[in-house]
C-alpha cells in the first residue's frame, strides 16, 4: 500500500513540482495540495495522510500553527522553508516535526527522508521507532545540531544503528558508515565527514554545559571534542539506559 501525503504551501509551482516528482516514485502517493495551513487541517483531517510536507510562511495559518492544531493520528511532518535558522528549526521540532528541509532542496533528498521513516516495521516496533526518533530529534535540540544540515540525519542514522546493535560502533569504518552511505547512496567518507561536522557545529555554539547536562555529568571542556564513535556511543547509550 503506497503511503499517503498532502503538500501545504502556497507557492503553487512549487507544490506542482513536489507532487509529479512524487507521484512518479514507487510506494507514495500525494492525496491533498492545500495553499494555506487552514486548508491543510482540512486534509489531513479528511485523509489522515502518513506525511504532510508542510512549509513555514503561508495565508490564513502559518505552518507552525498547523503543527499546533494537529490533533489525533498525526502524520509524520516534514517542514520546508527558506526560514531555516536555528530558531525556526528548533521551534519546528518543538511542535512535533519529525524533520526539516531548506529551500531550496533537491527532491531526491526529499525521497530519502520519507524513505528513513517508512521503514517497514511492525506497528509495535513503528512506535517504538518514532518515540526514538522523537528523543533524538530532541537531544539534538538541546545541544545545538540543527536538522537541515546533512550530518544530522546521518548522525540520527548512526545512533539508532548502535542502539539496535551495540557492537557496531567497534566496528565504525567498516560498518556503521558503509551502512549509513548505502541507505543514503552516498560515500563512507561524505558520511564520516558530515557526522564530524554536525558534532562541531554543537562545539561551535559553544553548548558545552548543555551537552554536559544531558549526559548528567560534565564531560568536556569547549576545547575537547569527542570522536565521532564516542559521541555516537555516548548517546546511544543514554537513550538505551532510559529505556532500560
Amino acid at each position: 500500500m503506497n503511503k499517503t501525503i498532502i503538500i501545504a504551501d502556497d507557492n503553487s509551482a512549487l507544490c506542482g513540482s513536489i507532487r509529479d516528482f512524487i507521484d512518479s516514485q514507487d510506494g507514495y502517493e500525494v492525496v491533498g495540495v492545500a495553499p494555506n495551513g487552514v486548508k491543510a487541517i482540512e486534509l489531513v483531517n479528511a485523509y489522515q495522510p502518513d506525511f504532510l510536507i508542510l512549509d513555514i510562511v503561508m495565508p490564513e495559518l502559518d505552518g507552525f500553527g498547523v503543527l499546533s492544531a494537529l490533533e489525533g493520528r498525526k502524520p509524520t511532518v516534514i517542514m520546508m522553508s527558506q526560514l531555516a535558522t536555528d530558531g525556526f528549526v528548533q521551534k519546528a521540532m518543538q511542535l512535533g516535526a519529525s524533520y526539516f528541509l531548506a529551500k531550496p532542496f533537491d527532491y531526491n533528498a526529499l525521497l530519502r527522508v520519507m524513505d528513513g521513516f517508512s521503514t517497514p516495521t511492525r506497528q509495535p516496533q513503528t512506535r517504538k521507532n518514532k518515540n526514538l526518533d522523537e528523543r533524538i530529534a530532541n537531544l539534538f535540540i538541546s545541544v545545538g545540531i540543527p536538522a537541515h544540515i546533512k550530518g544530522y540525519q546521518f548522525l540520527r542514522e548512526a545512533i539508532k544503528m548502535t542502539i539496535e546493535t551495540p557492537d557496531i560502533i567497534n566496528s565504525i569504518t567498516k560498518r556503521l558508515y558503509p551502512g549509513i552511505a548505502e541507505h543514503y547512496q552516498t560515500s563512507p567518507s561524505k558520511v564520516e565527514r558530515a557526522i564530524r561536522h554536525a558534532i562541531e557545529v554543537a562545539w561551535n555554539r559553544g553548548k558545552i554545559e548543555n551537552i554536559n547536562n544531558v549526559f548528567g555529568i560534565k564531560i568536556y571542556s569547549p576545547n575537547e571534542k569527542p570522536t565521532n564513535g564516542e559521541f555516537i556511543a555516548l548517546v546511544a547509550d543514554k537513550l538505551l539506559l532510559e529505556c532500560a
